[in-house]
């Protein structure tokens, strides 16, 4: 709190003069940011396009309803293999996590200096590349189809079930992993039975929370051909079938409402 003398006596002032210039001073460089971006994103935007957004969007909200409901026979089998993308993807996410969470985790890695950086490193590579670029450079690599969806959910899962288990993990209470080793346990035995129970209420709910995203992000993975709804729904959209479009997107939602209450009533359930 700063106070500012006059004749009629002290005012208090919320801050002095030169913190007060500062602030300022903060607000102009964001007000200036803020102008540069705007000019940076928008200078090759053609502006006619822009004015009349309302009417085409109108115009393709008119042709989008009613959704041709005549097309869910069709989206069953795409919606089957959506479920299953993201279940053996986060199943494969698992296998793999689990190990690197051990590594990465101060309390448990072998070694500090080599082995825990190496881990820290697949946990970020992994969290740093959207499941979508996965899938477009496995596509490349492996061709289109489910597998490729399969193995880009499990590559993104691993960075986020490794991070919060590593996490988990470092915050165990270490006097009962020191009563079972106290008790002449060899290595695998304090890990069984004093380090396990401790991660498992969070271990259970990373894993269903995980398995809820990817609900979500495997029903995008087929507009890069990794199979899943999105392939329908890029036909869809590439044949300028707007009612099918609709109904895609209501399957879309009603999956991903759907998974998220069984991943809540799940998590009540164990945690």
């Amino acid at each position: 709190m700063a106070i500012r003398q006059t004749p009629d006596g002290p005012i208090w002032r919320k801050r002095t003069t030169p913190q007060s210039i500062a602030l300022w001073f903060g607000w102009l460089l964001l007000v200036l940011l803020f102008v540069l971006a705007w000019e940076a994103m928008t200078r090759n935007q053609i502006w006619a396009f822009v004015w009349d957004a309302p009417e085409q969007a109108a115009d393709l909200f008119g042709r989008m309803v009613p959704p041709r409901w005549s097309y869910m026979d069709k989206l069953w089998g795409p919606l089957w293999d959506t479920i299953n993308i993201a279940t053996l993807g986060t199943l494969l996410a698992i296998v793999l996590a689990v190990p690197v969470a051990f590594l990465a985790a101060r309390n448990t890695t072998p070694s500090p200096l080599l082995v825990r950086p190496i881990a820290i490193f697949i946990i970020v590579a992994s969290r740093s590349v959207n499941a979508l670029i996965w899938a477009l450079l496995l596509v490349a690599i492996l061709g289109p189809g489910l597998l490729a969806g399969i193995i880009a959910i499990a590559l993104r899962s691993i960075g986020f079930i490794g991070k919060l288990l590593y996490e988990a993990i470092e915050e165990i209470d270490l006097r009962q992993v020191e009563a079972v080793r106290a008790t002449g346990a060899g290595p695998a035995q304090v890990l069984d039975y004093g380090i396990v129970p401790q991660i498992m209420p969070a271990f259970a709910g990373i894993t269903l929370f995980r398995w809820d995203i990817n609900i979500r992000e495997s029903t995008v993975l087929g507009l890069v051909g990794a199979g899943g709804i999105g392939l329908q729904l890029k036909a869809s959209v590439d044949s300028l079938a707007w009612p099918q479009v609709t109904l895609i997107f209501v399957v879309i939602l009603g999956t991903v409402i759907l998974s998220e209450w069984v991943s809540a009533r799940v998590r009540a359930a164990l945690i």
